[in-house]
């Protein structure tokens, strides 16, 4: 029985002109970044490689008119590598460049198309979150189904996984925080999967202490306290997606696409909303189970009782990013229904890995209880 998986080598460099340098970027590469990152990391060191700017197919989360959109622009273009730099947008979309078909989007993501890898792929991430960098799934909202959805296979893996803390030097607060509470929940939603074990528990433990103990310093020290140990949330994040990649992630993510989807609200952000509702719930099925394992690793971590772990998260949490309710970003009571409804219907393959099992009432009052 296959246990663990890391398909992706992984390289870590301290500047983004020693990367360009070693990697040779040019003729016959495919970047896919943003206009930030070329301005101030790529302008002169890519050569002749075709550029992508994602912005400028649009902003928020990323959707398949997008991604047909970039496909229709570089169709002349013949290129062998796919390099993406940037954050989870960017990188699920730079995946899905290195298969054979990719059009119709939403075809693909049905399984409707045969899957064929044929090009390297080089992720480089700027954000500490998203973990995708290591990872087999691309996360796309298809605008006809009105949720996003996941494409998993093996062929979506990263050739190299790029780690380099100097992107991440610029990165704002906001976005700090939405994406190292995104890692966050890879790291304790993987950790609880049935499809855990001793390995992806191991990288599971690590970014939640790394994260948690990080969170503690900039409390303690403020925003920019960030900025020394930026590394170690860089560290935390691919430990989470090396987690969940080998584990899967659960109901917090389901409970959250919809709600991503509808009101574009940035996926760690969302994730967030429903994480403690969710968990809530799990306690309220089944405290003395893998949970409870869990809540006793918490209580070392953060130095309280264990019963007092979820109350501190909410409090260390709520000091990086104020927490908001579903109602305070235009959620109405009628749209719970739908949006339980969505996540029944579409995100089954996350719902496999739930700590316990949540009926359709469950997710229904789980949007209830952050509503």
């Amino acid at each position: 029985m296959i246990q663990f998986r890391l398909k992706t080598t992984i390289q870590i460099y301290h500047k983004c002109k020693d990367f360009c340098k070693e990697t040779q970027i040019g003729s016959g590469d495919l970047i896919i970044t943003s206009g930030h990152i070329y301005e101030n990391y790529l302008n002169g060191l890519i050569g002749e490689a075709t550029l992508v700017n994602l912005r400028e197919y649009g902003s928020g989360e990323p959707n398949d008119k997008m991604v047909e959109s970039i496909l229709a622009d570089i169709k002349d273009n013949s290129y062998r590598r796919v390099i993406a730099i940037g954050g989870g947008s960017i990188l699920d979309v730079a995946k899905l460049f290195v298969l054979k078909h990719i059009s119709p989007v939403q075809d693909l993501f049905e399984r409707k198309l045969p899957i064929i890898k044929e090009k390297e792929l080089i992720m480089v991430p700027t954000t500490c979150g998203t973990g995708s960098e290591v990872t087999n799934i691309s996360i796309l909202e298809l605008l006809e189904k009105k949720t996003k959805m996941g494409l998993a296979t093996d062929e979506l893996f990263a050739d190299y996984a790029v780690l380099i803390p100097e992107l991440l030097e610029t990165l704002p607060f906001q976005s700090f925080g939405t994406s190292s509470i995104d890692a966050f929940i890879h790291a304790i939603e993987s950790y609880l999967s049935p499809k855990a074990n001793e390995f992806t528990k191991m990288y599971s433990k690590k970014a939640i202490e790394l994260i948690l103990q990080g969170y503690q310093i900039i409390v303690q020290q403020g925003e920019e306290a960030r900025v020394s140990i930026m590394e170690k949330f860089l560290l935390a994040s691919t430990y989470a997606g090396i987690a969940f990649g080998n584990a899967g992630c659960a109901a917090v993510h389901a409970l959250s696409y919809p709600l991503g989807a509808k009101f574009h609200i940035p996926h760690g952000e969302s994730n967030y909303v429903v994480f403690l509702g969710v968990f809530e719930r799990y306690m309220r099925i089944d405290p003395n189970g893998e949970i409870k394992e869990l809540n006793e690793f918490l209580s070392d971590v953060l130095g309280v009782s264990n019963e007092k772990v979820y109350k501190k998260m909410e409090e260390l949490f709520h000091s990086i990013i104020p927490k908001k309710s579903l109602s305070s970003y235009g959620v109405t009571s009628e749209q719970l229904e739908e949006f339980t409804d969505s996540v029944m219907i579409n995100q089954g393959r996350l719902l496999a890995n739930n700590y316990v099992e949540l009926s359709k009432k469950d997710i229904f009052e789980i949007y209830q209880s952050v509503f």
